[in-house]
């Protein structure tokens, strides 16, 4: 299978996920506004669902994947099989006692952590803490899944672990459907997502789990031991968790201080999950692919073939991510209004701070997806201290930026700060990469990538007149079909005008994804065919 087709499969998946993402914000805007229980909801589930990134996102498929497919190689599928039993009941052990203590200790994190802000707001605080007390051991099952999404991508099976997250959306939108239906109060609803939360993560699990045994690896537990390939794991895996994650980090540091302003957590959430589609497509495909693809041909001693995944890869996100990043600054209020303008939401005017909020992260959506493509190469080379290093200097700047923009800017100035950091973050990657001969000049992507900017500059010329010309039809109070007709024609324009310029000026070349597919098809996938 071709890296594009890999990259197609995982991509697919995520963004079934992040679709219904979107349907379940714009019932939830519509459901809670950016009211209190909104802010409440969103502080307490940042908590889980950071973690939740950190392992899915960061530290398996960083440390746990190169391990499991050396062992794969080294000692076939029962010597993997052995390596992951013995990783399962350490981690399971290990995040048991967490849970239980987190649990515990709920009211002193969510004060001094979570949302530090909401302790002058006794009811705000209180429903926080019961709600992440709720959702919390959602972390073990996330966890857990994340372990078997590693083996599963290892495995050259992708499917099943991109498509598993669409599950918490499906069971979020029953709640808020089932919420709307029968009339229930802001806080009923607070309540049932955070129980949805944690069916959800139950439910994911065991599909992730069956996924597994479906390709041929049966897990049992066994008595928690430091191992010397556990040790190995757990000595990648905690600066790999934090450089993986450090995008989740910098949200989970921006909602910790936009806790003392009103309605800006969920402001920020909004905005995120608006941004996270093509975050989540494009930048968790590439890594999740490229990371075992670029760990076999280092194994290999194949170098050429290590950089050319490489650069092919950003090659991939840029195509992608700049034209995406473009339409967010330039259309940001109109897909604002057509998402979320409605119900508590409209009654709010929250559509100005959230498009604003909006267009920065757009600013720095680039960054945030040429971190998921930089960091593999420092991981399958099993590196990962230099990265973590890059990632704490990263949370340091977006730590202090974003209490000095705050007060200024209020919510948008946590956005700058987070844009400001990502960008530090993938420079440093970069440039180390190349200082240390990881990352060989290739002319081809150096010709394409100003030429992708000016496709997308030209891109966003267009969308910013046609925003001018359709804006009768996109103000508040229009019919929501007529909102969305106009966005469609306007984004569905921009693509053409995107498209048309990249092809036309050498930006992008159908001739090598045709090869590239075309190569895929002739090399055989010894990985599944061994274990089918």
């Amino acid at each position: 299978m071709s890296l594009v087709k890999k990259f197609a499969t995982v991509a697919s998946g995520t963004l079934m996920s992040r679709i219904l993402g979107f349907t379940r914000e714009m019932f939830m805007a519509a459901a809670l506004g950016t009211g209190p229980i909104a802010d409440a909801f969103n502080a307490a589930f940042q908590f889980p669902n950071t973690f939740r990134r950190l392992f899915a996102e960061g530290a398996f498929n960083s440390a746990f994947v190169p391990l499991f497919a050396k062992e794969i190689e080294a000692n076939g599928t029962d010597g993997a099989k052995r390596f992951s039993e013995e990783v399962f009941g350490v981690l399971f052990t290990t995040l048991l006692t967490l849970t239980i203590v987190m649990e515990l200790s709920m009211p002193f994190i969510v004060r001094y952590a979570v949302a530090p802000g909401f302790s002058d707001q006794p009811e705000k605080f209180e429903m926080t803490v019961r709600l992440a007390t709720i959702m919390f051991p959602y972390l073990i099952c996330m966890s857990l899944a994340a372990m078997m999404s590693g083996m599963l991508n290892s495995l050259r099976r992708y499917f099943a672990a991109a498509v598993a997250p669409v599950f918490l959306n499906i069971i979020l939108i029953a709640v808020l459907g089932y919420a709307w239906y029968y009339g229930m109060t802001d806080i009923d609803i607070g309540y049932a997502l955070s129980w949805g939360v944690l069916a959800a993560g139950l439910v994911q699990l065991a599909i992730v789990w069956g996924a597994v045994r479906h390709a041929g690896i049966s897990i049992g537990f066994r008595r928690p031991k430091l191992t010397k390939n556990v040790k190995r794991l757990l000595l990648l895996a905690l600066p790999a968790a934090v450089t993986g994650g450090i995008t989740q980090i910098n949200t989970l540091v921006g909602t910790a201080i936009a806790s003392g302003v009103s309605s800006a957590v969920s402001s920020l959430a909004y905005a995120d999950r608006i941004y996270q589609l093509p975050l989540g497509v494009v930048g968790i495909a590439v890594a999740i692919v490229l990371l075992p693809e670029l760990a076999r041909a280092l194994k290999a001693e194949n170098l050429a073939e290590a950089e050319n995944l490489q650069n092919r890869s950003v090659e991939f996100t840029l195509f992608l991510t700049l034209p995406a990043a473009a339409a967010l600054v330039v259309i940001s209020e109109p897909i604002v209004r057509v998402l979320y303008e409605r119900g508590q939401f409209l009654a709010t005017n929250s559509t100005p701070t959230v498009s604003a909020i909006l267009a920065i992260f757009g600013l720095g959506l680039p960054a945030f997806v040429l971190i998921k493509a930089f960091t593999p190469g420092y991981f399958a080379r099993e590196d990962t201290r230099t990265p973590m290093i890059f990632a704490a200097i990263s949370v340091a700047v977006n730590l202090a930026l974003a209490i000095a923009l705050l007060p200024r800017m209020g919510a948008p100035g946590i956005a700058v700060a987070a844009v400001v950091s990502g960008w530090l973050n993938a420079i440093m990657l970069l440039f180390t990469l190349v200082r240390r001969g990881h990352w060989g000049t290739d002319k081809a992507l150096l010709k394409r990538i100003p030429r992708l900017l000016l496709a997308s500059g030209v891109m966003g010329l267009a969308l910013w007149y046609a925003n001018d010309w359709l804006a009768p039809w996109l103000v508040t109070g229009s019919p929501l079909l007529t909102k969305a007709a106009a966005l469609g024609v306007m984004t569905g324009g921009g693509a053409l005008v995107y498209f048309a310029v990249a092809f036309g000026i050498g930006g992008a070349d159908i001739g090598m994804v045709r090869r590239n597919i075309r190569r895929g098809k002739e090399q055989p996938d010894i990985q599944n065919a061994e274990l089918d």
